[in-house]
Order: C-alpha cells, then structure tokens, then sequence
C-alpha cells in the first residue's frame, strides 16, 4: 500500500492534507465531480474547462542555467534563462503552497521502449489534471508501482500565482524547466497540455545522448510492418491521418526513433476536436464520445451532448484518452524502421501542393523550417487569424537542444533505412485562406495511402518552378486543379506572387541554419524566382 510519504518521495512536499496516489480512471472523475472541477457529458466524458489558459503559454516557459547543462541548451526565445537560485525560491514556494491542499499524485512511464523509458511522478491538486495524466502517459502494472522512484518530478500548481519580482519569471504563469536537478514546475495555468509537452521537452534532452532521435510525430503501421512517421504543428493534420482504420496507430504525437525502431512516448492521445467529423473521424470521434476521457474547452448542452462545432471558449478544444480507446492501435506502443516519412503543413498561402515527394536534401530543409500556419488558440496571443509560422523540426518550442542536433539525426536514420518522404499540404488550394477551401480530407486520404502503399512512388512527377517540389502528374480521383496548386487559382499572377512571397520566406527562415548543413540543403534555400 501506497502511504502519503511514499507517493511524495522524491518531490520536496510534506504530507499536510489528504494525498491521493495513482488512483484509477474512475477514482479520479468521481473526485473531479465531487470537487466540482467538471461535468460530464451524455456519454460520461468528463468536461473541464481551463480559464485563461487555452494553449501553452510558450512566452512563460524557462530553463534553468545550470553549469552541468548550459553549454548544451539551445538559448533564445525558445528556451529563456532563469537563474538556479530563482528556481529554488520559486519551488521552495510551489512546495509550501502544495503541502496545504489536497493533493493527486500519479506514478507513470514516459517512452514504450524499456530501455529508452523514463520515471515521471506528478503532483497535482487538481483530480481532473492526474486524471489527464494518467490518460496521457503509460501507466504502470501495479507490481511496477512498489517502490517507484522517479526520474523527473512535476510539481504541478494551477491555482498558484508566480510573482516575478520574487521568482525572476515573467508573470504569473510559469512553466520552468530544471534538467540537472530533474524538476518541473508549472504553475498559473490549468491548461493540461503544459504537462504533456514539458516531458517531451525532457525526451527532447535525454535522448539524443542515447543516439535517439526524438519526434514531434504520430506514426502507425502496417498490414506488412511497415511504419509510416507523420510530421507536424497542431492543426496540420497530425492526429487525425495517423487514425486509420487500415493501419494501426502506435502513437498520435511524440516518438523515438533508434536502432530498435520507433516508439512511442506516451500512452494516450491529446486530439484537437474543434469540428470533429464522426464520419471523416470516427475513431478519434468515439474515443471523445466515452467514459474515462477528458475533454478540455469542449461545449455541450445542458444535457451533456457535444457541440464540437462550438469554438467560443477557445478554437483549441482538445480531446484527451488512452491510445487504446483507438480501437485498432498497438498496444506495445512499438514498431519497426519506417519506410516512409511525411510531413505535413497547413499552407494558408494556399500555394503548396496537396502531395509532393521530397529529395534527402529537401527532406532536411523542410524538416528544419518546420512550415505550418498557427490555427487560432492553439497558443496564447495566437490571435483570431491563421499566421505563416516556421517551426524547426515541427517542435522548435519543445527543443532544448540546437535544431541541427535533430536533423542531423533525422537526415542519418533515412539514409540508413531509405525511407520514402514525402509533404503534404493540409491548408488551403485554389486560392489564400479567406478566399480558398481547405483541402478536402478524402483527397489528402487518398493520396496519402497511394504514398503509404509504394504506388504513388511508381507514377510519374513534375517539378514545379517555384519550390522544386516533384509533384504527380495524375493520381486517380484527384483533380489536375488540386494536384497542382496553380492551375485552382483564377489569377495566375496572383499565385506567381504568392508562391514566390513564400520561397523567399523559407529561405529567409533558413540563414539560421546555413552555417549548420551540406551544400545540396543549402542550395535548396537559394531557390527563388
């Protein structure tokens, strides 16, 4: 039996009230109603809703500048400093305030792969935050919970306020990082996805020393093993393609790839449902329609039923559940070398192709610009409309480390495996956003499965002129309109423009990273008409 100290072992907080450790699915929705934390929906899916907070507040987040680790984090925006004494008041004080509440802790797993995992404990006050935990991360058989000493602690306090006179942060909202002594601290905000992506961020240090890649990636597999990596921001698509009901998903979001294969981080799912289609989406759909899950922002009557068309909280409702509420997923979490290799951008331009094949060389250089459009809410300040953003590695606010570390590693594993890559296009086509239409789903489906299954590999491409993307020639039930993004535009010179606006985006993008990669990549940033 699990006593108040041991599941505080290792977190500096003294037991002061009641403390509940690793209690079950059911034990923590029961709590959460009984603290009036949510409401559940008609189907028994717990509703929360987050406040202020409905997106990372990615201006808040900080590492602390330890001698052990300094040399090796990559400083910046991404990445801001905060002074070692500074971090020791601010958890001195996070400690203090968390010893006098009632408090949920979970012992649980990050990484599927043993040899590759990592020990994380979370304290929490709020039972719907462990409840989301403990959908999100790899929960232990109870024989591994006797004795669990962990690797990193999460001291998790939503309801505190940092000061930053005291605490040398930024404002009440902090999100700080401590790799040498292997804390976190989130505080100010009740938005769960704080705890998801600070464990990343730590998989984003530690594992490039074990000669892994680590990934901002869902990845599935399949009828012949073969596994299928996918690419991509919030909102590109990500979540949403690696469901397939013919390829059974190993993860939805973050993985390591090594000399073993892939596998995945977590143990549960984080999906973006504003306009969820049960029709496009069925299986992320029933997952977000059951007992056990937590649905962030979500809007519902007063009967409880779903309104996934309702963004008046927050663009950014999510779904979060067990990766086995996808029925065909592999529970492992594991799989083989991918053969392919996708990455996917939601162009509000308007100008990418829906399906282009890429070379090593742009394969690396689209790797490393990380292109998307922010879809509103999916940050704080993100704004009511979608941005061009570049993104390094599709994770640069997740990256603690130079992103060359990670391309370099990434441009290795596909030579090494000759994986296929390929960049997809799930934003606009046949004009900018706010004249356009996003692509159509069934079309990016299709041509995705036409990629997966080798066949699209055999037809024959085209260059276009502006980015030097090989895009196919025909592919069937595929308008030529779609297939190539300039012959939807009714204005021709219009599109010239547009396109070219963009290249010279990319390339003005990449001059961070000139310095850091081979002549071929280099020359693909000098591409402009």
């Amino acid at each position: 039996m699990t006593t108040r100290a041991d599941a505080l072992r290792g977190t500096g907080v003294r037991a002061g009230h009641k403390v509940h450790a690793n209690l079950t699915a059911a034990a923590l929705t029961a709590s959460a109603m009984q603290r009036h934390e949510g409401t559940l929906s008609e189907d028994g899916a717990l509703m929360v809703r987050t406040g202020v907070h409905t997106g990372r507040s990615a201006q808040d987040k900080f590492v602390v500048d330890e001698p052990e680790t300094s040399a090796e984090v990559w400083w910046g925006k991404v990445n801001k400093k905060l002074a070692p004494a500074k971090f020791e008041m601010l958890t001195a004080r996070v400690q203090a305030y968390l010893q006098g509440q009632e408090l949920f802790t979970q012992d649980l797993y990050a990484g599927a792969d043993p040899a590759h995992r990592i020990r994380v404990r979370l304290v929490t006050t709020q039972a719907w935050s462990a409840l989301f935990a403990r959908n999100m991360f790899i929960r232990p058989a109870e024989a591994e919970l006797e004795g669990f000493e962990p690797d990193y602690v999460i001291l998790h306090a939503p309801m505190f306020h940092a000061d930053p006179a005291i605490d040398g942060v930024r404002s009440n909202t902090v999100v700080a990082l401590s790799f040498a002594q292997k804390r976190i601290v989130i505080a100010g905000t009740e938005y769960a996805g704080e705890i998801k992506k600070s464990i990343f961020t730590v998989m984003n240090w530690i594992l490039p020393e074990r000669d892994v890649l680590p990934m901002h990636c869902s990845a599935n597999v399949g009828a012949d093993g073969d596994v299928g990596l996918f690419f991509g921001l919030s909102g590109t698509g990500k979540t949403t393609l690696s469901s397939d009901p013919a390829r059974p998903l190993i993860g939805d979001d973050e993985h390591g790839w090594g000399a073993g294969g892939v596998f995945n981080f977590e143990g549960g799912c984080y999906a973006k449902v504003i306009n969820l289609s049960q029709e496009a989406e069925p299986e992320i759909w029933a997952a977000s329609h059951r007992f056990g899950t937590v649905l962030e922002n979500v809007v519902a009557d007063r009967g409880g039923r779903l309104d996934l068309g309702d963004g008046s909280l927050t663009e950014n409702t999510r779904s979060c559940y067990p990766v086995d509420y996808i029925p065909n997923c592999v529970r492992e979490g594991r799989g083989g070398q991918p053969r392919n290799v996708v990455m996917l951008a939601a162009d509000a331009f308007g100008v990418m192709p829906p399906i282009a094949k890429l070379t090593p060389a742009q394969a690396m250089y689209h790797f490393l610009s990380g292109y998307t459009a922010i879809v509103a809410g999916t940050e704080k300040g993100a704004g009511s409309e979608p941005q061009a953003t570049f993104s390094a590695c599709f994770g640069a606010p997740f990256l603690p480390r130079r992103p060359e570390v990670y391309g370099r590693m990434l441009a290795a594993r596909i030579a090494e495996y000759g994986a296929d890559c390929w960049l997809i296009n799930t934003g606009w086509s046949g004009g900018a956003y706010g004249v356009g239409k996003r692509m159509p789903i069934r079309h990016t489906r299709a041509l995705l499965r036409a990629a997966l299954d080798g066949s699209l590999a055999k037809v024959a491409f085209h260059a276009d002129p502006f980015f030097g993307l090989m895009i196919p020639d025909a592919v069937p039930g595929i308008p030529a309109e779609v297939l190539d993004p300039r012959l939807g535009w009714a204005d021709k010179a219009a599109y010239d423009a547009a396109a070219r606006g963009l290249v010279n985006r990319f390339a003005a993008n990449f001059a961070e990273f000139a310095a850091h990669v081979g002549d071929d990549v280099k020359a693909i940033a000098l591409k402009s008409t």
